[in-house]
């Protein structure tokens, strides 16, 4: 089982983390009070799952949190809090798939699956934040996707927009990786993008991925 650290500092949703604990039968949790604490746990339990209420911790931006990420790229986070920018929401979508992302007043069906997929490695976006973020999209951008993209480059360019890997897409489909990596490519060159990070943003901006899709 899987190390918790639970870094959050307001007393109410702390008890209400533990009791999600004693339900799911873990006893193998730390409870962390401020970022340095959380650093050196980190190196302790370098495949720890975190809960962390980000607003009440001493971390000044986004950034500092994929940083520590990569230093310990086996750890998966929760980040609960009782508010979130956009921005700081669609800079932890873009830049990891190890981010699930909730809110504090999210039911607690919401708090049980996104502990529940964080333990399998899987990420969580609460369905209140997925809409708000694909409506706040909607209403900023608005693009066409060009009609040279062919209904498979389309499908494999969601699928990489959600996450997935070369290797995973040519599993599912059964295809080689090399089939895939020819479609990533005539996508990368027909939409004018360098990166998996600039196709999502592209994907997002054109309709062809819903955030609530990674509400799974």
């Amino acid at each position: 089982m899987r190390t918790i650290l639970l870094a959050d500092n307001q007393d109410l949703t702390k008890a209400g983390w533990l009791y999600l604990l004693q339900l799911a039968g873990i006893h193998a949790f730390e409870e962390v009070i401020d970022k340095k604490a959380l650093i050196q746990l980190c190196l302790t339990y370098p495949g720890a799952v975190i809960i962390l209420d980000y607003t009440l911790f001493d971390f000044e931006q986004e950034d500092e949190l994929i940083i520590l990420h990569e230093k310990y790229p086996e750890t998966d986070w929760i980040i609960c809090a009782e508010s979130l920018t956009d921005n700081f929401i669609r800079n932890l979508i873009f830049k990891t798939n190890r981010f699930s992302i909730i809110l504090k007043d999210s039911s607690s069906e919401d708090l049980q699956s996104a502990l529940k997929m964080a333990l399998r490695r899987q990420r969580y976006i609460s369905s209140a934040i997925s809409n708000r973020m694909f409506e706040n999209n909607r209403q900023q951008h608005t693009v066409t996707p060009p009609s040279t993209l062919t209904a498979t480059e389309k499908e494999i360019l969601k699928e990489l927009a959600m996450g997935k890997s070369t290797r995973e897409i040519a599993s599912q489909r059964n295809i080689s990786t090399h089939t895939v990596m020819t479609h990533r490519k005539n996508i990368f060159r027909k939409i004018e993008v360098n990166t998996v990070y600039e196709a999502t943003k592209y994907a997002m901006k054109t309709g062809l991925v819903d955030l609530s899709e990674y509400y799974i």
